[in-house]
């Protein structure tokens, strides 16, 4: 199917949290409740509409292991989104928030969503609602909790993150034509605009992608 734009994701958080789960129920909206511990890296995509345009989402969900930091930190860089996750649950990967935050940092100026994931899991709840917004403001990042098993949130963390990408390039805070931002124009608009750029006198192809 013909896209607009493909807009990159890396998904990052302490093993466990339910990356991997988040992934399969937002690619293939299924819940898989053993899951094996990712290695290095997984991959999914699909396709989503925002603002009427179709938008291909890549996404690459990695370890949580410390020992393949070296390995995942590589697919932060030319990374437009990342979504942070941390388990209710599990109060430590929520402390570990901040170093991931500043791995993210260091290698890309993208948009981060903060997930609190396992929200189906309230009796177990070690991490309230409003710390993890208040985590959020503090770090200018979208939040929402979720649960990968009920579906509940899924679809508009990965939606909502898009539209925030988007939005930043109609801002012109992301450059399109610039792929180290994690923005590719879609092959079929590409060669239609820099068609239509010719005709206009050599105006930048893919000036207008989304």
């Amino acid at each position: 199917m013909a896209y607009v734009c493909l807009f990159k994701y890396v998904i990052i958080g302490d093993t466990g949290v339910g990356k991997s789960c988040l992934l399969l129920q937002f690619t293939d909206k299924r819940f898989q409740p053993v899951h094996d511990v990712t290695v290095g890296v997984e991959f999914g995509a699909r396709m989503i509409t925002v603002d009427g345009k179709q938008i291909k989402l890549q996404i690459w969900d990695t370890a949580g292991q410390e020992s393949f930091r070296s390995i995942t930190r590589s697919y932060y860089r030319g990374a437009a989104g990342a979504l942070l996750v941390y388990d209710i649950t599990r109060r430590d990967t929520f402390n570990h928030l901040t170093t991931w935050l500043e791995y993210a940092r260091q290698h890309s100026n993208m948009v981060i969503m903060l997930i609190g994931n396992k929200s189906d899991l309230e009796f177990r709840r070690e991490v309230k609602k409003e710390e993890g917004e208040a985590f959020a403001r503090e770090h200018g990042l979208i939040f929402m909790e979720t649960s990968a098993k009920t579906a509940s949130n899924v679809e508009e963390a990965f939606i909502n993150t898009a539209k925030e990408i988007y939005e930043k390039i109609q801002e012109g805070v992301f450059d399109i034509n610039n792929e180290a931002n994690g923005i590719k124009i879609g092959p079929q608009h590409a060669a239609t605009n820099a068609t239509h750029a010719g005709s206009r006198g050599g105006q930048q192809a893919g000036e207008s992608c989304c």
